[in-house]
């Protein structure tokens, strides 16, 4: 401090604007975040957007995918760039897909997007960041806590680590096996060391239990699937829900429009926060055509519930 550094985390912006507001500006060296929802809320396409916001920002990122392929991100990448460059009139991620798939003589994936919207602009934008980006194909049969570090290290650039993000930490394999609470319980506990000795922001996304998972119930931390040692370890618990499944049933009744309207976005909780406010819901517009959310979130205005009670 006394030669004018900071003694203050390392602070890396999400490029949602809303969420780093409340983050105290964003997600922090040596802090472990957690990121749950149920199956098809746009878990990989929210993480994968972050990875993107912090690369083309300049900072380097791991993504460290047991559920998809590189080809497969990439098409994702592209038309969330798209969405970036022109909003919902981009190219959607149907027509990237089709263009990558493609056999033939067709040239470059810039110039088999030549006639799409926004496709030259986006695959430009994503190869001018993609050294940043290192995405890693894991195999749940093998990459262990100790692969990913190595992977980390070997990223790091100028002494700082890059954010690490795991799709999926009940994925990750574990030297010996155990039942599924310690199998958890050590890669948490494991992720929570590496951001600490890396001096990294750490970011994993875990499944929801059985419970977590039924029809008009709110995903909660103690739903997260596991172990306790969840949402004990992790410095933040970020949490997705379908808005329609939330909102108290009086906004449903007393407005016979808002069912779709609400059926279009998620809400983001942050749980739990152990640098600043938590117990805060934000609602985010999902853009599924284009594997992405609208970055600007904003607090819920409508009530919500824990757990909707459906009555003859």
């Amino acid at each position: 401090m006394r030669a004018g550094g900071s003694a203050a985390a390392r602070v890396v912006p999400t490029g949602f604007g809303g969420l780093d507001t409340y983050l105290s500006g964003g997600l922090r060296a040596g802090e472990l975040t957690l990121l749950g929802g149920a199956q098809g809320l746009g878990k990989t396409a929210f993480a994968l957007q972050l990875a993107r916001n912090v690369a083309a920002a300049g900072g380097s990122v791991v993504y460290v995918s047991f559920e998809h392929d590189a080809s497969t991100m990439l098409e994702r990448l592209i038309a969330i760039e798209a969405g970036h460059v022109l909003g919902e009139d981009g190219v959607p991620l149907r027509l990237v897909r089709k263009a990558m798939e493609a056999g033939g003589s067709l040239g470059s994936l810039g110039e088999r997007l030549g006639r799409t919207s926004g496709g030259p602009q986006a695959v430009e934008a994503v190869a001018g960041y993609g050294e940043r980006l290192y995405l890693h194909r894991a195999l749940g049969s093998r990459t262990d806590l100790d692969e990913i570090r190595s992977l980390c290290l070997a990223v790091s650039t100028g002494g700082e680590a890059p954010l690490l993000i795991v799709d999926y930490l009940q994925k990750v394999f574990v030297p010996g096996g155990g039942d599924e609470e310690e199998r958890v319980t050590h890669v948490v506990e494991g992720l929570k060391d590496m951001a600490l000795e890396l001096g990294a922001p750490v970011v994993a996304i875990v499944a929801s239990d059985k419970d977590g998972l039924s029809p008009g119930k709110r995903l909660r931390a103690h739903h997260l699937r596991g172990s306790s040692s969840l949402a004990y370890e992790a410095d933040v618990v970020l949490l997705l829900n379908n808005k329609y499944d939330v909102v108290a049933r009086h906004h449903l009744v007393y407005d016979t429009t808002a069912s779709q309207r609400y059926l279009n976005f998620v809400v983001l909780s942050i749980e739990k926060n152990r640098g600043g406010v938590d117990r805060v819901d934000l609602e985010m517009r999902k853009r599924f055509e284009q594997s992405r959310f609208d970055t600007q979130l904003t607090p819920v205005v409508e009530q919500l519930v824990d757990e909707r009670i459906f009555t003859d």
